[in-house]
């Protein structure tokens, strides 16, 4: 079974940093694009940024400079760096993954994680 975990969240004060980790397990042939999205209380889920297998990286424009998506092929893991962080950036923060299980080669299926809450403080 393929999972996708995050860690790294909490609570952080305004102007301060956090990494958060991804972590895709189970029987994955390949992976092609990983992604960060973001949902605040009332809001619709967000793009945050997204990174291909080959390292194109696709951020929302607001985000640009302040957040960094990277990740480790070897250990299917996507990172995202935050920094400078404000309150608006309060949310719970979902990574997803496209990717190829072992067991359906024929396409890609979209893998998403349960989520890791950032708080950040005024």
């Amino acid at each position: 079974q393929v999972q996708l975990v995050e860690s790294g969240g909490g609570l952080v004060q305004g102007g301060g940093s956090l990494r958060l980790s991804c972590a895709a397990s189970g029987r994955i042939f390949s992976i092609d694009t990983m992604g960060w999205y973001r949902q605040a209380p009332g809001r619709q889920r967000e793009l945050v940024a997204t990174i291909t297998s080959d390292g194109t990286t696709n951020y929302a424009n607001s985000l640009k400079g302040r957040f960094t998506i990277s990740r480790d092929n070897a250990n299917n893991t996507v990172y995202l760096q935050s920094n400078s962080l404000k309150p608006d950036d309060t949310a719970v923060y979902y990574c997803n993954a496209d990717l190829r299980p072992f067991s359906f080669l024929a396409r890609t299926y979209t893998y998403w994680g349960q989520g890791t809450q950032v708080t950040v403080s005024s």
